[in-house]
């Protein structure tokens, strides 16, 4: 792994120490766990609205037929 972007910048890590690549390694699979994440959440609430209107079409129905 010669490169590695963080905070739009890139740096060549054969030419840092030990401590610097691994923390530099470090942030960046932090970085993508972290879109990841938003990724998940993303799909979870474009389910839950889904869900929420179903049930919201489900109450009106049995609203209407009392």
């Amino acid at each position: 792994m010669p490169n590695i972007t963080i905070d739009g910048k890139e740096y060549d890590t054969d030419q840092l120490s030990e401590e610097a690549r691994n923390q530099l390694i470090s942030i960046q699979f932090v970085d993508r766990k972290i879109q990841d994440l938003n990724l998940e959440k993303a799909a979870h609430q474009t389910a839950r609205n889904a869900y929420a209107k179903a049930l919201s079409d489900i109450l009106q129905k049995e609203q209407a037929q009392n």
